[in-house]
């Protein structure tokens, strides 16, 4: 199933997210021939604006003309049966997370995968911050000394407003979690990635900032709507959880979708017994390292670099990279999967899986107001699943 041409991509979506695809694809060498939107008209007016041959009528349309990876980037629901179409029929997939809004369908999809052969992988990109590599690659070499601690937060503020909306917010559409699967399995992703703690148990506690958001989308990173329609809110703003790993150390993460002037805070930093090490996202042009001596600032690209971050470093030092560069270097590696490459810290379906469980647990402590395991199969599921998805993981 390897290709030794430049990939073929289709697009399923139209959105904010759908759009970084496109971009982050052809900056990466995919040569997309094709969108399908939520309607024919949809897909026909996106794939004009997008300058692309093909506006797909529908999911049948698209599997005919045999893309080599298919980017699934459509309302959460909707992401298991759209990858289930595509494996079947060979093709390679990036799948946007959670890859499940129930954990037995996650694992369900992850079979199926397996069972496919194919590529599927999942755009955990903030990995693909060269500093992040940078400072992975110091922690695997010691010069963190021992891992103590693991802490941070991930804070938006595009739902402050009790007038902003969003399909996220309806929980048939984004599942039962709303922030924590979409932010905090990010930062999961990363503190695992980086660290290198598996988090084994969690003690969660959720809230929500308003009793009732508009029905329809808006706001989203762009200002409040005018709809006077409501829906009741039962999805999370925000999220404490306080993680146990295998080592015995401790872990925590402060997740808010409804933090003002934090437009896309991922902060995380692993403390260890020979110095501290800290990211974030909203400054990735730097990284700072404390020691008992004093504290230092280590810009991108500057000096003696790790292996992993001269890999993913596309400019000289001064010349800023960020998100579209990380979601870029994301897509070029799974490129190179499909290839037949393995490169480095490339995030799949397993990835996603994993994220999956961690927000199955996240939910089950809230509801429960205890703490629970990750990923143990006898006591996971009450958080998320329900009769509809239980039927379609058959």
């Amino acid at each position: 199933m390897h290709i030794d041409h430049p990939p073929r991509i289709a697009i399923i979506g139209t959105g904010m997210i759908a759009a970084a695809h496109l971009r982050a694809s052809r900056d990466a060498g995919g040569a997309v021939i094709g969108v399908l939107g939520s309607s024919p008209s949809r897909s026909a007016s996106v794939a004009a604006e997008w300058n692309l041959d093909h506006g797909y009528a529908d999911l049948t349309e698209l599997i005919a003309n045999a893309p080599d990876v298919v980017h699934i980037c459509t309302p959460n629901a909707t992401h298991v049966e759209y990858a289930l179409s595509a494996i079947q029929t060979g093709m390679h997939i990036v799948v946007e997370k959670p890859i499940a809004t129930t954990l037995p369908t996650a694992r369900a999809l992850v079979d199926a995968v397996t069972k496919a052969g194919v590529v599927a992988t999942v755009p955990f990109v903030y990995r693909y911050h060269p500093l992040v590599r940078e400072i992975r690659e110091r922690r695997l070499r010691g010069d963190l000394g021992e891992v103590l601690l693991v802490h941070g937060s991930y804070l938006q503020d595009w739902l402050v407003s009790p007038d902003a909306s969003t399909w996220r917010v309806d929980p048939t559409e984004g599942g039962q979690s709303r922030a924590f699967a979409d932010i905090g399995s990010h930062w999961c992703d990363l503190a695992e990635f980086v660290s290198g703690e598996r988090f084994t148990d969690v003690s969660a506690t959720l809230s929500i900032a308003y009793p009732s958001r508009p029905r329809h989308s808006g706001a989203s990173f762009m200002g409040a709507t005018a709809d006077t329609d409501r829906i009741p809110v039962t999805t999370e703003d925000i999220a404490l959880a306080n993680f146990g790993t295998a080592r015995g150390i401790g872990a925590s993460a402060v997740i808010s979708q409804v933090s003002p002037g934090r437009k896309n805070r991922l902060w995380l930093e692993i403390d260890g017994s020979l110095g501290s090490a800290v990211f974030d996202q909203e400054q990735p042009e730097s990284i700072w390292f404390g020691t008992e001596r004093g504290a230092t600032v280590l810009r991108r690209a500057e000096g003696s670099v790790a292996a992993d971050q001269a890999r993913l470093n596309r400019v000289p030092p001064g010349h800023p990279q960020g998100w579209p560069d990380a979601f870029a270097a994301f897509c070029a590696d799974t490129y190179a999967a499909v290839r037949g490459e393995s490169p480095e810290g490339l995030p799949t379906v397993l990835d996603g899986l994993r994220a999956v469980e961690i927000v199955d647990a996240v939910l089950c402590s809230a509801q429960a107001g205890d703490r629970q395991p990750i990923g143990d199969v006898a006591n996971s599921g009450t958080g998320t699943v329900n009769a509809e998805w239980s039927d379609s993981a058959d």
